[in-house]
């Protein structure tokens, strides 16, 4: 909830304008709008530019085609609280910071006009928020977060589930044209995993969060030991090359029509909100 006051700095929403006078008088969008509305009769006073040809040809009457502007941004946010995302090695966990950046986004969102929705993978069963708009439903996307990250770091064991499921339900919440937001290490995400994501990118705009700890990114060469929380023990081998990886990683979904940004756990929020304000220009 306290990350909203740093998501509105510097915040203009697009969904409004100023109008050129002294004083703040918030006007509509001046233009006609995108999205047709309906087709009537020509009226005095009616723009010749909006002249419906087809309608007027059809009946031989004069007809316009009214327009309204479709301003409504529906986004979900998918965070990725399974087992592999509970670690760091710096300031805090992968999933924390997976979260801190989406709340940064879904409050920016809010504020423009937008409707935001919710889908968190974990070890139980998955939660799901349909979107909706406002501040009211901002708090319940924060307050899920909360509840899910804590039952994940109880159960906080197991092989990670594949985000298939996940990643079509989310999409199914979406209309055509509406934004989803994937932040994640997409460690293990399922064999079919990509091949789904192409198919919910040709309906939906998907930009992707790619959390990384520092570890994965600078470790030496080497044989690392670990412990798990339910007791195993085992060794990481580590090659040096892990953030050559990432970057590659982000490049290979760019060239498939899925942007991405890198999100380093150890930068914390005041890094992350100028990212997701360039996120939320785009969206």
């Amino acid at each position: 909830m306290g990350l909203r006051h740093l998501a509105r700095r510097g915040a203009a929403p697009v969904t409004r304008t100023l109008a050129g006078l002294p004083g703040g008088i918030v006007t509509k969008r001046r233009g006609r709008g995108s999205e047709p509305e309906d087709v009537r009769l020509w009226a005095e006073g009616d723009d010749r530019r909006h002249i419906d040809r087809n309608a007027t040809a059809r009946t031989g009457l004069l007809h316009v085609r009214t327009h309204h502007d479709e301003r409504d941004r529906a986004v979900i946010l998918l965070a990725d609280f399974r087992p592999s995302m509970l670690f760091g090695t710096k300031r805090t966990l992968r999933s924390i910071a997976a979260a801190e950046a989406l709340a940064l986004l879904g409050w920016r969102i809010v504020a423009d006009g937008g409707r935001v929705g919710l889908a968190i993978a974990s070890a139980g069963e998955p939660t799901v928020l349909r979107p909706a708009g406002g501040e009211r439903a901002m708090a319940s996307v924060t307050g899920a977060l909360a509840v899910a990250h804590a039952e994940a770091l109880e159960a906080a064991s197991g092989e990670d589930a594949p985000l298939e499921p996940l990643l079509g339900i989310a999409a199914s919440l979406l209309p055509s044209g509406g934004h989803l937001v994937i932040a994640s290490a997409l460690d293990a995400p399922g064999p079919d995993f990509d091949r789904l994501l192409g198919l919910v990118a040709e309906r939906v705009s998907v930009r992707l969060l790619l959390v990384s700890d520092a570890f994965e990114r600078a470790r030496r060469p080497g044989f690392f030991p670990f412990a798990l929380s339910d007791g195993r023990r085992g060794s990481l081998r580590a090659d040096g090359t892990g953030e050559r990886v990432l970057d590659a990683r982000l490049a290979d979904y760019a060239a498939r029509g899925i942007a991405g940004l890198r999100l380093d756990v150890e930068a914390g929020p005041e890094s992350y909100a100028p990212l997701m304000e360039r996120l939320d220009a785009v969206l």
